[in-house]
């Protein structure tokens, strides 16, 4: 072990008693504190049933909803070349736990605690082949631990921009060891891939294996249908309205509706324009805050769940106040609006309305999001640096029904020139089984 090793897991142990004392005044952290203490159980219960030692095992994990969808297409192309295979999901975040048992798992929960005890009990029991970590994270200890047994290390789908604070001197010095363990990288663009090695891993370990994020999104937008198909949905059909260009804003933020709304009032006064919006975080703070804003530009409203429970005419704004509805509103939209390019946090996924063939436009805080930059240059997207900006880009696609839907028909091509991600992920995971047996 490592003196930097030593440090880390020292740390990490003091934190999990302080966790566990604030966790009952913060509800999203107890949800995480309570699957952490679980976990052992979990899945030494289903090992003990279910786990068969004449079959590999494929420990998958991803830290929240996001890579989770990226596990989840990736599981279903390891699934398709290798059914043989048996499959443990993990996540961190809380957010993740509804989507944990529809990524095609055999067993799903959280990761336990990153603590050498935890890691041994988990790993003894599941006995896994290879452990594939999805997208950014790596955990020193299980990597530490499983190494020792013999387990093939992966990290797919992964990405590592020139700003990371991976690359940072502090996370270089406690991570540097896990990565150096790593058997094999594979990273979803030359530029990713270059840099790992300033994390310790070999070149010759690391390759070009695409995003299978695209391969997710498409899979959703296929599985939502034809025009005719959609409006089979009740909440589509009730959205639905050719009087005018419906503009869906996704995952925003107060930053980005501090410049929608002026921005939509102003382009509603010239062509007819509905916006459903929904925020990132839908939760009663912001919910008021947004609908106070409307309100100040003399705009209509109302929440999601009115909408649905009512018969009458719509507003001229909907308010989505709640959560898991919004890849399937995007194909309501005629426009869409990505959040999160005037936030710190960086720009959300502009994958899945563009998918849809839905010109999107986004702000200018996007670096953390290569695929918007790209989808830009193809001509799906557009980058809005101001209100002022944001309102003309509405009406003017508004207005021209021809460049709105070549803008549409650009956005889906790109998108399904970035497909097979999840089938290079899975052939990598694959090829760190081949003489490899369930480890002891």
């Amino acid at each position: 072990m490592h003196a930097r090793e030593l440090v880390y897991e020292t740390a990490l142990r003091g934190a999990v008693p302080l966790l566990r004392v604030v966790s009952p005044f913060h509800a999203k952290l107890a949800r995480g504190v309570a699957g952490r203490r679980s976990a052992v159980t979990v899945f030494s219960s289903w090992a003990s049933s279910s786990r068969d030692l004449a079959r590999p095992l494929v420990w998958v994990h991803a830290p929240s909803v996001g890579e989770g969808l990226m596990a989840q297409a990736i599981i279903g192309a390891l699934r398709e070349s290798a059914p043989e295979v048996q499959v443990a999901f993990t996540h961190f975040s809380p957010s993740a736990e509804r989507l944990a048992s529809r990524v095609g798992a055999d067993v799903a929960g959280y990761l336990p605690w990153d603590v050498t005890g935890e890691v041994r009990r988990v790993l003894g029991a599941l006995q896994p082949t290879a452990i594939a970590f999805v997208r950014t994270e790596i955990w020193p200890v299980l990597v530490r631990e499983a190494k020792g047994r013999g387990v093939a290390l992966a990290l797919v789908n992964a990405v590592l921009s020139e700003g990371s604070s991976r690359l940072g001197a502090g996370s270089r010095y406690l991570l540097g060891p896990g990565y150096a363990r790593l058997d094999a990288v594979g990273a979803v663009a030359e530029p990713d891939a270059r840099r790992f090695s300033l994390l310790g891993v070999a070149p010759e370990r690391v390759r070009v294996t695409g995003d299978a994020r695209f391969d997710q999104v498409w899979a959703r937008v296929r599985a939502l249908g034809d025009e005719e198909e959609r409006m089979r949905n009740p909440l589509l059909r009730r959205l639905r309205d050719e009087t005018v260009v419906t503009v869906v804003a996704g995952s925003t933020w107060p930053a980005d509706e501090e410049r929608l709304v002026p921005a939509f009032a102003r382009a509603r006064r010239e062509e007819a324009l509905r916006l459903v919006v929904a925020p990132h975080e839908p939760d009663a703070t912001h919910l008021t805050g947004l609908e106070r804003r409307l309100d100040a530009a003399g705009l209509t409203h109302a929440r999601l769940a009115e909408v649905e429970a009512g018969t009458g005419p719509l507003p001229e704004v909907v308010v989505v106040d709640r959560v898991g509805v919004l890849a399937d509103l995007y194909a309501i939209g005629e426009l869409a609006y990505v959040g999160g390019g005037f936030h710190s946090a960086g720009l959300h996924s502009v994958v899945e309305p563009a998918a849809l063939g839905v010109p999107v436009l986004f702000g200018p805080r996007h670096g953390n999001a290569r695929e918007a930059n790209e989808l830009a240059w193809a001509g799906g997207g557009s980058i809005i640096r101001d209100a002022r900006e944001l309102s003309e880009a509405l009406v003017s696609l508004a207005r021209n029904v021809d460049a709105r839907s070549e803008a549409g028909a650009l956005a889906r091509r790109f998108v399904h020139s970035r497909l097979g991600g999840a089938t290079a992920n899975a052939a990598l995971v694959l090829e760190l089984l081949e003489g490899r047996t369930p480890s002891a």
